[in-house]
């Protein structure tokens, strides 16, 4: 049996709390992890018949039907449906400006009332052998059709790329090579993620706490009761979830619509809002965000909600967002480091000499490649010292975690290569166990197909993209995805690689920008679709969903979500009049292909080697590599002297990546975030624990479904009608809609003007 350390004093209601929720008639102790985890809760009981982790416990149920309906031809009709629905609906307004997106929780809601409709009222006969009504809606059911929903619900990475060929580049070629295109970067990524399956989906530790938030909704929408919620009295998690919801959903109208200044809530810069130094230093447009508080949950959950986050690896990205951003920004900005008091404290907008944005079209070619002598005469490209710093993190994020992997992960890596299924220690894997697992050879027929679709795209058209590049960005993604993905699976924190692939290709093919954005595409978005296909996994593994049908539906799901998105895209460019023009008339401007596309040039034609080579402004951020391969080394080291300090919670991946949400995130997703966190992850949990077991996922859930259903109703309702104008001249201009913009924070302001000769930085370069 289990013994339990000492009773505290101090905790004699939290440790009833616990022993409460997990009574259980039999445990042992349990190795769970082959590394000291910060999420797992030494003091509890371990529990023989239910998972080791708290959340996962309060989230998952530890039992499962085998029998229960789950590849139904319902299933895959509603899936199918949603897989059309919502990437076509996304891919339109993602032109858009304004845009909406319809995301994944709402999917799953909506599917639950479809699925029971057409359990009442479809007839109970069969079709060709298949039945049509197979009984009540299930549980399985539901969670297969959202994961089709969802697969593809965002615009594919790719489409950009072919729509910065039509808009910047002239280059309109035929549907096949952009369905090919499209394919070979949204699915090369599910072959290299079910190799990792094993790293990232099998071991307990890796407990994927966006996931324990769907699971959680799922289990309270079909009223699943199982022994990790407790038995704390009160109402219902079913009732819970409908007041939040309905809660998020009513309240998100005044930070959403009504009263804007709810969102952006930099209350100092009302006070003084001509005051450049108090509106950087407390504004949440442009600013540090020291006004610490916002009333909208779409700004605290804009980088992944606080709920679901571990507090430790919270407080990291707490900790890392304060030292670099409210420490180290100031005393770069204004010792007038990189000439950075001629810009904004913080923007996501590259600049000239000038102050003004920079205009690549002034250094270009007819044919789209850089004109030096143009360049020379023009002006370099400048940032502002949170978008110099975020990229200098960027590439510290990068060693480290090669080397938090290697010094941490490596006996865990090495276990878990050997091991099976059914020999994890963890009751969720023995039940997925009895379950046919996905052979190897699908995942190598997926590899095989997209890589030969990735060299006729790039061998058969003009993309400057030689063969072995492409190979290059794979090795990349490869290399990266179960550093990464643990990581991801233990913090909830995702390290990008766009940044470092937009690097090495800057270097390797300079002047090549459609090569640029191709290598990008093949190393970063195929380390994140692998992550996304075992995120997946790791939800149907919680869900007991099998494993064929599972990787049947994401790799059909995502097949048609991409061929639609490329059909909506090739309509709208072909029957919409000025697509992408700054001055369409309906709003479509395409925002997010100019951003891709002036990346393309910066970092295609520009090249890394004018900003990051000695000698060049942003020369000193390339120091940051030795930085990230340091830092954890130092943390390592200290670790084996005192095992059981602090210093074990002290992950310098997540400290230097976390904040890599900025730009486009700003403080003010940051900030609450960590508060919201610390309040309900941290005091709530350990005062509390019976509370949080059975409610805080759910809290989570309600509150991301209120605000994503009242999003559609606002924007459906009230912006898209009379393309945006209803309320112009009453509701906008009142003080609640105007006051946090009347301010230099919104204004972007600089603290210094341009001097008099003209321009700012270096006269020749």
């Amino acid at each position: 049996m289990a013994t339990l350390l000492p009773e505290d004093k101090h905790s004699t209601s939290t440790l009833d709390e616990k022993l409460d929720v997990e009574k259980q008639p039999q445990v042992i102790p349990v190795a769970v992890a082959d590394f000291d985890d910060p999420n797992l809760d030494k003091d509890a009981v371990i529990l023989e018949d239910d998972s080791p982790y708290p959340e996962v416990r309060s989230a998952v149920a530890n039992t499962d039907d085998p029998e229960m309906p789950v590849n139904t031809l319902r299933a895959w009709t509603i899936g199918l449906i949603w897989a059309i629905i919502v990437p076509g609906m996304n891919q339109f307004f993602y032109f858009r400006y304004p845009s909406v997106t319809v995301t994944g929780i709402v999917a799953q809601l909506l599917s639950f009332p479809l699925g029971r409709l057409w359990a009442r009222f479809m007839p109970k006969v069969k079709l060709f052998g298949v039945s049509l009504n197979p009984g009540p809606f299930t549980v399985k059911e539901h969670v297969l059709v959202t994961i089709m929903a969802t697969v593809g619900y965002q615009s594919a990475y790719a489409t950009d790329i072919i729509a910065v060929q039509r808009v910047y580049y002239n280059q309109i070629y035929n549907f096949g090579y952009q369905w090919m295109l499209v394919m070979s970067t949204q699915l090369i990524g599910f072959s290299i993620g079910g190799i990792a399956r094993r790293f990232l989906v099998a071991p307990p530790s890796m407990i994927w706490p966006t996931n324990l938030v769907t699971c959680a909704l799922f289990n309270t929408l079909h009223s699943q009761h199982y022994a990790g919620i407790g038995n704390r009295g009160g109402i219902s998690r079913e009732w819970f979830f409908t007041y939040a919801f309905v809660g998020s959903l009513c309240w998100y109208f005044f930070p959403g619509y009504i009263f804007q200044a709810l969102s952006y809530f930099n209350w100092v810069c009302w006070i003084k809002p001509n005051n450049v130094v108090v509106n950087q230093l407390f504004g949440y447009y442009s600013g540090l965000g020291m006004s610490l508080i916002t009333f909208d949950w779409s700004q605290i959950a804009y980088i992944g909600s606080p709920l679901a986050s571990p507090w430790w690896a919270t407080a990291n990205v707490a900790v890392g967002f304060v030292f670099f951003f409210w420490i180290l920004t100031p005393i770069l900005y204004y010792t007038n480091t990189w000439y950075a008091k001629y810009m904004p404290i913080s923007s996501r907008t590259s600049f000239d000499n000038t102050g003004a944005s920079y205009d690549v079209t002034r250094i270009l070619t007819p044919e789209a490649t850089l004109d030096i002598q143009k360049y020379e005469q023009y002006s370099p490209l400048f940032l502002s010292t949170t978008f110099a710093l975020s990229y200098g993190l960027s590439f510290a994020s990068i060693t480290a975690t090669i080397v938090h992997t290697a010094l941490y992960f490596r006996k865990q890596i090495w276990v878990q290569a050997r091991r099976s299924l059914s020999e994890q220690p963890d009751i969720h894997a023995r039940l997925m166990s009895r379950y046919r697992q996905v052979p190897e050879w699908w995942y190598s027929i997926v590899f095989v197909v997209m890589f030969v679709f990735a060299l006729i795209s790039i061998e058969a058209w003009h993309t400057q993209m030689p063969v072995w590049a492409l190979v290059l960005a794979l090795v990349v993604a490869f290399v990266y995805t179960v550093p990464i993905g643990m990581i991801q699976a233990i913090t909830n924190q995702q390290i990008g690689l766009n940044v470092i692939t937009e690097l090495i290709i800057g270097y390797a093919l300079p002047g090549r920008p459609i090569a640029m954005m191709m290598f990008k595409t093949w190393g970063y978005i195929t380390m994140a679709q692998a992550l996304q296909f075992t995120s997946d996994f790791k939800l149907c593994h919680y869900m007991k969903i099998p494993p064929r049908i599972m990787f049947s539906a994401q790799v059909i799901a995502a097949v048609i979500a991409g061929t639609v998105q490329l059909g909506v895209q090739a309509w709208m460019f072909t029957n919409i009049e000025n697509m992408c023009d700054p001055n369409q008339k309906d709003g479509f401007i395409c925002p997010n292909t100019e951003v891709f596309g002036t990346a393309s040039i910066i970092w295609g034609v520009i090249g890394p080697q004018r900003q990051f080579s000695k000698g060049q402004i942003y020369y000193g951020l390339v120091f940051f590599f030795l930085l990230g391969a340091v830092a954890p080394v130092i943390t390592y080291l200290i670790s084996l002297k005192w095992p059981n300090s602090i210093i074990k919670y002290v992950n310098f991946p997540v400290i230097l990546s976390g904040i890599g949400y900025i730009p486009p995130a700003s403080a003010l997703n940051y900030v609450p975030w960590a508060i919201v966190g610390f309040i309900f992850n941290y005091v709530i949990r350990r005062r509390h624990f019976s509370w949080w077991t059975k409610y805080n996922y759910i809290l989570s859930a309600g509150l991301d479904s209120g605000v994503a259903i009242s999003a559609i109703l606002i924007f459906f309702c009230l912006q898209y009608p009379k393309n945006n104008t209803i309320g112009e001249n009453t509701l906008a201009k009142w003080w609640g809609n105007t006051v946090s913009v009347n301010t230099a924070d919104a204004n972007n302001a600089a603290l210094l003007p341009v001097p008099d000769i003209g321009f700012f930085g270096p006269t020749h370069w």
